[in-house]
């Protein structure tokens, strides 16, 4: 083979290569695309629960407060979520929604537990006004297609037979009214029960906690699965 042969096979071959290189990188942008793609759709559920001592876990260490309780539960039933502690010992209605936007910041949960009232309902703010202030949230949270899963209160029964009614009928009013998802009340089967209230009778401890979670998850997953795109699991 004659050097001008080599020299024309070499060229030949470069030729090829860069060919293959060019069809290569032309598909790096529709592989980096398809990886984006699947790091969304793998993306974990975002919940905002949003609430006073009740969510923020009052005497109780983080991993065993509200929010992390719920999370580890949905992760053992196969739904990677992460949920996000918004509650602040003390809140009012009032005060919850004072805080929400800075709260919600540029980051928009695939649901928002709301559980506010308790602190309204123990220093006797008005019906109405804790009414208002619930509304002025939700609106809030739907304004930016945030689907919202209200948990309900209870007055104390020592606050008057018109309190008590008054107070008890916002949240199932307010569900109604603006179609969200509902768990009537957040204490159920904890309050009044010694082994699972602190001492001062109003707050869950660890095991309180964990029996809230219990009851409300069911209602969470479906909500979490209701928001999925169809196909995933």
């Amino acid at each position: 083979m004659s050097l001008g042969d080599r020299v024309r096979r070499i060229i030949g071959k470069f030729r090829h290569f860069r060919d293959f290189v060019v069809i290569a990188l032309s598909f790096l942008p529709m592989t980096a695309a398809l990886a984006d793609a699947a790091d969304a759709d793998a993306a974990p559920a975002a919940i905002l629960a949003i609430g006073d001592s009740l969510t923020a876990g009052y005497n109780l260490p983080q991993e065993a407060a509200f929010p992390a309780q719920l999370e580890r539960h949905l992760r053992d039933a196969g739904i990677d979520a992460r949920v996000r502690n918004a509650g602040v010992s003390g809140d009012t209605t009032a005060m919850g929604l004072s805080r929400l936007d800075w709260v919600l910041g540029d980051k928009k949960p695939d649901l928002a537990i709301v559980e506010l009232g308790a602190n309204d309902a123990l220093r006797g703010v008005s019906p109405d006004q804790v009414r208002t202030n619930l509304s002025a949230i939700i609106e809030r949270l739907k304004s930016a297609d945030i689907p919202v899963l209200l948990a309900g209160m209870k007055a104390p029964r020592n606050m008057g037979d018109d309190y008590v009614a008054a107070f008890d009928a916002i949240f199932p009013a307010l569900v109604k009214k603006y179609d969200i998802g509902f768990y009537p009340f957040f204490l159920k089967g904890v309050i009044g029960n010694p082994d699972l209230v602190q001492r001062d009778g109003l707050h869950p401890t660890k095991d309180g906690v964990a029996v809230i979670v219990k009851n409300i998850a069911p209602l969470v997953k479906k909500m979490i699965r209701d928001q999925a795109p169809a196909g995933s699991s």
